[in-house]
């Protein structure tokens, strides 16, 4: 049991707050295990005293650069910590070696200039100021040093900043290693000058953010033997090809499709296009126009950018006239045919833009329109036509349109490797992963189910590395740790991805019967883990399930599961644009071998994309990790505004929160035993008087005190810096839990002159 939480009147706490996640107040009057708090905000609150954290009165005015020095290391600390540096535009503090950036939502030059990177060049980390700088430069220096490939995980919620994030780091290592690529550019300036071209097919308007990643990117840079960038390679992750067919408000379609609808006159006369809200895949919504977005200054930006990346202006003209053809397909209605469960074109208005798709993919319109609402099957003796009625005709439209679009953005993405080239001798690397972080919306579908997959994968590889990490800093210091423990979510994961009887393999079983259903599905998905303590069905719902997160409860509704799973491509659409008088569009869709006929049409999303993030965890884990965690801190997407339970929300799902927890499993408070005694001298100052040294008159008042749970290092701490000098770091540390802190104070006239907290036995 851990200790008593012991409080006097004066103390000064923090309480639970509804609105502001936690405020802080003074305890005024103590009624059995209650305290009654009169808070800063002049409310008078009661709460049960395990329920308080105690305030540090004497935290430094602009908080302190690494919160594994804060006095307090819990969640009201951490949070009124960051908020403090934030109202200072202090936007990067450490935690241990993670790093986290909040958004400033303004241009803070002088925190990005060349001067800024000059000063941390080869500086050791927590010399300076915490900084993006920082983290790029230990990464490189532990590659040239170590012979380690490295990598630097930048994660958080659409609006954070991890893009932003991205680019200083590229713009750092560039700093570094940069060199001269094809045409005097360097390979970072190529990587960088990608950046608008996938965004333009890659970004959309989301609830969260105006210009929002709907894609994870791991960027591999490639150093020589001598540490100059030799290479580099661009891999993307689950494109989320649904929001193609489906939007809703207030988010938009993909860039692309409004920027093409805002291009110059004749290429709107040449592409047969109008305004956005005459097509379908785009007037879901009722967002056309985003403040803040020239659609028409952002497509000639696009082109621009494309000519940068190589792209010629044959393929320019290719690309954007299959992006036109997705919008006109989306045009295309059908009604019922004179037979049963049969189809044909709605009206003159879906001619039109079944014709003007045909143009613009160079096919033939008659097998276009064939392969919509005809279906062509293989039997023993041999091949048989069918009709599909219009409901399939519709779903079959979108399967293709989901296709070209989806097969488009990779052969972007292939085209800029291609452009940037890379250097198949490098043994070093350092990858920069910028993905897509924790969500939970009002809705949740199966690219949340993806993307939360995603970020417990990384939440796991976060918390092993953490662990590590900590451990390896007492054994360093001699510190016994053989009591640390963290909560490993590998049981979430088997939910998800085991292989037989997980989620994405009973959802991938259902797609292979074609009278599966979401319903059929969900019921199947209940019975299998009606005992699974992270599963639930939730009360009054036939189709959606629950999921305990680490990072909290996602409701996911299966309505359209079994739809954005299907990744095959129905023979009938791959024969016709393979024949197509376009190189460009034929490209997109080559023949598939014979023998990968039947495997490629039980493929799916989900299984494709568990390969995918398999594929990046080896990557990761061959690697010396490195973790920037990105925060929004307001939904306004302004300046000078931080919002406490949006924040504090964040921090839980970026693993922050869990890193402080395997921390404070451990030995969270660290003092030097001179700041030691500058602080707790008053307590025996007869010791002082004594001639030892500091590491023994800290023992002495340690005994004092009859403290317990801490640690003094048995000796002096030698460590190897860059400079080649030898740092000496003696240190004392004691202890606490997390969830149960303890703390006593010793008050004279309201002021607390000592408090401690020691570990839960």
């Amino acid at each position: 049991m851990a200790p008593v939480l012991n409080i006097v009147i004066g103390s000064h706490v923090w309480v639970a707050d509804k609105d502001l996640a936690w405020i802080d107040g003074e305890v005024f009057k103590i009624d059995g295990q209650n305290a009654h708090v009169r808070t800063t905000k002049g409310k008078t609150v009661t709460a049960n005293v395990s329920d308080i954290h105690p305030k540090d009165t004497e935290a430094p005015p602009d908080g302190v650069d690494d919160m594994t020095r804060l006095s307090y290391l819990h969640e009201p600390g951490v949070l009124d910590n960051l908020a403090v540096r934030y109202a200072k535009n202090i936007i990067y503090t450490y935690t241990g070696n993670i790093l986290i950036a909040i958004n400033p939502f303004q241009r803070l030059p002088n925190l990005v200039d060349v001067q800024t990177m000059e000063k941390y060049k080869g500086a050791n980390l927590g010399d300076l100021d915490p900084h993006v700088f920082a983290i790029a430069d230990v990464s490189y220096r532990q590659m040239m040093n170590e012979g380690k490939s490295n990598s630097i995980l930048v994660s958080g919620e659409s609006g954070a900043g991890k893009t932003e994030t991205t680019k200083l780091l590229m713009r750092y290592l560039a700093f570094l290693g940069g060199r001269s690529g094809t045409g005097g550019r360097t390979v970072e300036q190529q990587v960088l000058e990608s950046n608008p071209v996938l965004e333009a097919f890659g970004n959309a308007k989301t609830v969260r953010n105006n210009n929002s990643s709907r894609f994870g990117k791991f960027v591999e840079l490639q150093f020589d033997k001598s540490g100059k960038i030799s290479g580099a390679a661009i891999r993307t992750y689950l494109l989320e090809r649904s929001r193609v067919c489906q939007t809703s408000s207030p988010e938009r379609n993909y860039h692309c499709f409004y920027f093409l609808c805002s291009a110059p006159s004749e290429d709107i006369k040449k592409y047969k296009l109008g305004d956005p809200s005459s097509f379908h895949y785009l007037n879901q919504s009722s967002c056309i126009r985003v403040d803040g977005i020239n659609d028409a200054e952002e497509y000639l930006a696009t082109r621009n950018a494309m000519d940068m990346v190589g792209i010629t202006e044959e393929e320019q003209e290719a690309i954007f006239r299959v992006v036109a053809a997705v919008l006109h397909l989306g045009n295309i209605s059908f009604a019922k045919g004179t037979e049963a469960d049969s189809s044909v074109i709605k009206d003159a208005k879906s001619r039109f833009h079944l014709n003007t798709a045909g143009e613009l993919l160079m096919c033939d319109c008659e097998k276009l329109e064939n392969a919509l609402i005809k279906r062509e099957i293989n039997t023993p003796e041999g091949v048989i036509t069918t009709t599909v009625g219009p409901n399939s005709a519709t779903v079959s439209r979108d399967g293709f349109a989901k296709q070209i679009y989806s097969r488009l953005f990779d052969w972007l993405v292939n085209r800029i490797n291609a452009s940037i080239g890379q250097d198949p001798s490098s043994d070093k690397l350092i990858g920069v992963l910028d993905i897509y972080g924790f969500e939970s919306f009002k809705t949740n579908s199966f690219e949340q189910l993806c993307i939360n997959f995603t970020n417990e994968k990384l939440q796991q590889h976060f918390n092993q590395n953490v662990f590590k990490m900590e451990q390896e800093e007492y054994t360093r210091e001699q510190i016994n740790w053989s009591y640390i423990e963290f909560v490993d979510n590998q049981d979430v994961l088997d939910l998800i991805e085991k292989k037989p009887g997980g989620i994405i393999a009973l959802l991938d079983e259902a797609c292979m019967f074609p009278k599966s259903t979401h319903e059929t599905l969900s019921q199947k998905l209940y019975e299998k883990f009606k005992n699974h303590k992270r599963f639930a069905k939730p009360k009054l719902s036939r189709t959606a399930f629950t999921i305990q997160h680490y990072a909290g409860d996602v409701i996911y509704q299966s309505d359209h599961f079994l739809d954005k799973n299907k990744d095959y491509v129905v023979a009938e659409h791959q024969e016709l644009l393979n024949a197509s008088r376009c190189s460009f569009v034929s490209v997109l869709f080559p023949p598939a071998p014979e023998e990968n006929t039947k495997s490629s049409k039980s493929s799916s999303i989900a299984t494709r994309f568990k390969m995918q993030l398999h594929e990046l965890m080896e990557t990761l884990s061959s690697t010396e990790p490195h973790y920037i965690r990105c925060v929004k801190p307001n939904s306004v997407l302004k300046p000078a505004i931080f919002e406490n339970t949006n924040v504090l929300q964040q921090l839980r799902c970026s693993g922050v929160l869990e890193a402080i927890r395997i921390s404070c499993a451990g030995y969270p408070t660290r003092k030097l035993f001179h700041d030691f005694l500058h602080r707790f001298r008053i307590l025996a100052p007869e010791i002082l008087k004594e001639k030892n040294d500091d590491k023994t008159t800290c023992q002495k008042v340690l005994d004092k005190i009859g403290l317990e749970g801490y640690q003094v290092n048995d000796g002096v701490n030698c460590i190897l810096c860059n400079d080649g000098q030898l740092e000496t770091r003696d240190h004392l540390f004691w202890n606490c839990c997390f969830s149960k802190e303890c703390w006593t104070s010793i008050n004279l006239h309201h002021l607390t002159i000592l408090e401690w907290r020691t570990r839960s036995q």
